[in-house]
């Protein structure tokens, strides 16, 4: 009786680099190990500060192509308040007006540089009452009712544009937008005062 001789096949690791492929005469590599290998990251971090340094890099990364799409206008980098039709509504409807309430800033800043102005002294009481008592008031009112107004029309228009959005917070969203400088309007503004899309930067 003959009998069968059984094999043990060898399961050492073959190196990736060898240049010999399996076959006749080597081992067939076990699937784990190739499978590790290929799973293996090409950059492995070697100890935790070099693990730290690449995820700073990562975080850096995101951060700047976070960015450039929000500057594109790529809503998929808007953070949470900014998205949504209603919200970009909103934003569209301020930018494309010129409204008293986004003046403040500026105004409020030329208040405080006249009141350091050296003026003789005839000429700075006059300087008060002008700007200080009679300006500024005139302006905070002017403000005040520009926000209330800005609200109440953009949640209006909203309500009918969009009855199946909410319109929780989109009316605070606009007045606070209508108060800040055009150039410091974030997400910036996608149209010009009058409604015409603002021109693509070459």
């Amino acid at each position: 009786m003959f009998r069968r001789t059984q094999t043990t096949a060898d399961d050492s690791p073959v190196s990736v680099n060898d240049p010999k492929p399996a076959g006749k005469g080597r081992p067939t590599p076990k699937r784990r190990d190739a499978e590790g290998r290929r799973r293996q990251p090409v950059n492995a971090p070697q100890n935790r500060k070099e693990a730290y340094k690449q995820l700073r890099e990562r975080q850096a990364n995101d951060r700047v192509k976070a960015r450039e799409g929000m500057l594109r206008g790529d809503e998929r980098y808007f953070p949470a308040r900014d998205r949504g039709p209603a919200r970009k509504f909103a934003r569209e409807w301020v930018d494309s007006r010129r409204l008293p309430s986004q003046y403040f800033l500026p105004f409020s800043l030329l208040i405080l540089l006249l009141t350091w102005i050296p003026f003789p002294a005839e000429i700075r009481g006059t300087v008060y009452v002008a700007v200080i008592t009679v300006g500024w008031p005139l302006m905070m009112a002017g403000v005040l009712l520009t926000s209330f107004w800005v609200a109440w029309k953009v949640k209006k228009l909203v309500a009918e544009k969009f009855p199946e959005e909410s319109v929780k917070g989109v009316g605070f969203y606009a007045a606070m937008r209508a108060l800040q400088i055009r150039k410091l309007r974030f997400p910036p503004p996608t149209v010009l005062p009058g409604g015409r899309p603002v021109p693509a930067k070459k």
